[in-house]
């Protein structure tokens, strides 16, 4: 079975562009037909071969073009491919310009290879909404959105839920100035101790809460938990 979306890597390491080819490669639906290594190779490849193509990965910093003038050269002249920056470029600046110039997405080196297997399946997604309609729904251009918020945050370790997570956050936001021991968020968030001071703890592992130890009036420690 040929593999439906066909990807263009214009990367200047040629071993970067080997990594990138053989994790986009291991998605069953997406296929690597060529590699560039400037700007000018990668234009000259599309202006004979960009009907051919459905997705750009793209770098930042290639050794013939200044910043993005590449990426607005592609959005000028083949305005049907997609791009997906892929980079080490983490300017505020450069990530906005990016986004006005249309990219699909902005992933960051080093780049694993189960987050840009999301965002493929996204991209998918997004492929398969539009096919061959006229016309899309209000619901179903949410439901893509969606999509693109949940591949977009960071994958939470077993046994944490997402929505407990944010609620947990927010009962600490709200104690921010006494913070919460566990019984207390339990209380709060109608969850047991047990699991309320397990989201503690992985909050703490994040660098995003802190503990202290406080003794009460028989000496019993007690461990007070606030967002940093």
């Amino acid at each position: 079975m040929t593999k439906p979306y066909k990807v263009l890597i214009i990367e200047d390491d040629f071993r970067v562009a080997q990594i990138q080819e053989q994790m986009v490669n291991d998605h069953p639906n997406f296929h690597v037909i060529s590699t560039c290594r400037t700007g000018a190779e990668a234009l000259d490849y599309l202006s004979e071969k960009a009907a051919a193509l459905d997705l750009i990965l793209l770098d930042v910093y290639i050794p013939d073009v200044k910043g993005l003038e590449l990426l607005w050269a592609i959005r000028e002249k083949f305005r049907g491919v997609d791009i997906m920056m892929v980079t080490a470029a983490k300017e505020v600046d450069t990530v906005q310009e990016a986004l006005r110039g249309g990219i699909i997405d902005y992933l960051l080196k080093p780049v694993q290879k189960e987050v840009l297997h999301q965002r493929l399946d996204a991209y998918v997604q997004k492929r398969e909404l539009f096919g061959e309609r006229r016309q899309v729904s209000q619901e179903e251009l949410d439901q893509l959105r969606q999509v693109q918020v949940q591949v977009g945050e960071t994958p939470l370790p077993k046994g944490i839920d997402r929505l407990t997570l944010e609620k947990v956050v927010k009962a600490l936001e709200e104690a921010e100035t006494q913070g919460l021991t566990a019984m207390e968020g339990a209380r709060l968030i109608g969850a047991s101790r047990s699991t309320v001071r397990r989201y503690f703890e992985y909050l703490i592992h994040t660098k995003k809460a802190k503990a202290e130890v406080n003794y009460g009036d028989v000496g019993r420690p007690e461990r007070r938990y606030f967002l940093c």
